[in-house]
């Protein structure tokens, strides 16, 4: 499977190692890594464990500079004198290790994909500015699965297993100057480096947004992380206050960490905590407002002058405050008038606008009205569109027009929160 990944993109030279076979998929196959005749840049290697070593030697001669070691069986399940032998190995040939216990590496943009998951069960996402680091080949995979379903853009996939000598550290700091990375989501469970990783990701932040999932913070959950990886879970007060120090914004799981990456990867970070709502369903503009409040952002009257713009083109019955509804019968033409008097009011920071696809006078062209919007007044502003089938449909047409949108209003204002908790920490403002 790892050899069909690089075929299908990978433009470079490819050389099978195998003692036993001849060829592998068309390719000529060399019974060592030494018998390779040309210069070899990088191997990829899933071997038992106990081979693991030998081919480390032959990798070390070869003048090879950096490994990936798909293979488990070391410090995970008790061996770790196997891992420190390949350490060994490597340190003496100054050679840079991902992994053991690992899936590798994804990169969108050169072809490098030593995922062994076969492409009809996990899709590829296609290129974009996102990158993850995990800990967890299983947890990046289906985030990765997420990407390519979805149609988000991924820079990078790096699973690191055991961190033999390339840890989250040096990664971070990789990703952190990589230019076609605009976003680093990372899945952590532990690090033996806690001190230079938050000044890494403190710096880093500066820079770019990095969404982070700690794992292993009940005590049954840090025992799994010590059999998962044979990391240390670490204190979970600790972990929450470094983040916050580092400026990470942490999410609760991988949903919630793959909804903060698109949201920061396609929208502008506001200036300020304050929300405007838009809805064609009061009830819906109630629970918005509950769910933005609940995440420390401010739902305010609008200015007379807003207000004022929106009333002209809005029946007597719409409800113009903040939510503003537009009610059960709003077109397209009420919500083109709301989305834009609310962007370009400075009182207003950042846009959750809700359309219930169900009604009657609501058609497609809303898309195009909240895209263009969202491209001309550089604020951001998130969507919700709950329902079936039909209101799915329109959910992805947003996405693919930029516009995060979710079924869940938690899940909106959750991202609104994040955007704006990144946007304090850029602007020195204390982490609540």
């Amino acid at each position: 499977m790892i050899l069909d990944g690089f075929l299908r993109e990978f433009k470079g030279s490819i050389f099978p190692v195998n003692p036993h076979d001849n060829s592998i998929l068309g390719l000529k196959c060399y019974g060592r890594v030494t018998d390779i005749p040309a210069e070899v840049d990088m191997a990829t290697i899933a071997v038992p464990a106990k081979y693991v070593p030998e081919v480390m030697e032959d990798c070390g001669k070869k003048g090879i500079k950096a490994a990936i070691i798909i293979s488990g069986g070391f410090s995970e399940v008790g061996h770790p004198e196997l891992e420190e032998q390949v350490r060994e190995i490597a340190g003496r040939y100054g050679t840079a290790v991902i992994g053991p216990n690992c899936m590798g590496i994804f990169d969108s943009r050169s072809g490098v994909d030593t995922l062994f998951n076969p492409r009809y069960k996990m899709e590829r996402p296609r290129k974009g500015g996102i990158s993850f680091i995990s800990q967890s080949g299983a947890v990046g995979s289906v985030v990765m699965d997420w990407a390519g379903a979805k149609r988000f853009g991924v820079s990078k996939f790096i699973s690191y297993g055991n961190a033999l000598n390339v840890d989250e550290v040096d990664l971070l700091r990789y990703l952190g100057n990589d230019k076609s990375t605009d976003v680093i989501c990372m899945y952590i469970e532990g690090t033996r480096r806690g001190k230079e990783l938050i000044k890494v990701a403190r710096e880093v932040s500066r820079k770019k947004p990095i969404v982070a999932i700690k794992a292993g913070k009940t005590k049954e959950g840090a025992k799994a992380v010590s059999s998962h990886t044979g990391s240390l879970a670490g204190s979970t007060r600790v972990w929450e206050a470094a983040f916050k120090q580092a400026g990470i914004v942490e999410a609760d799981g991988i949903e919630q960490m793959f909804n903060y990456a698109r949201v920061f990867a396609e929208q502008p970070l506001p200036r300020g905590d304050k929300v405007g709502i838009i809805t064609n369903g009061g009830g819906f503009g109630v629970l918005a407002t509950d769910a933005c409040v609940k995440n420390g952002l401010r739902v305010l009257p609008l200015s007379k002058k807003t207000a004022g713009e929106i009333q002209k083109s809005v029946p007597s019955y719409a409800v113009v405050k903040n939510p503003v509804d537009l009610v059960g019968d709003a077109d397209v033409g009420r919500y083109e008038v709301a989305i834009n008097s609310m962007m370009k009011d400075k009182a207003i920071d950042s846009l959750l606008c809700i359309v219930l696809f169900q009604t009657a006078n609501i058609d497609s062209n809303v898309i195009e009205v909240i895209s263009e919007a969202s491209d001309r007044h550089k604020k951001p502003i998130v969507c919700c569109a709950a329902g079936g089938s039909y209101s799915e449909l329109h959910m992805h047409l947003l996405e693919e027009a930029g516009v995060p949108t979710f079924e869940s209003l938690k899940d909106a204002a959750d991202a609104l929160a994040a955007l704006t908790y990144y946007e304090d920490f850029k602007r020195g403002t204390p982490q609540k």
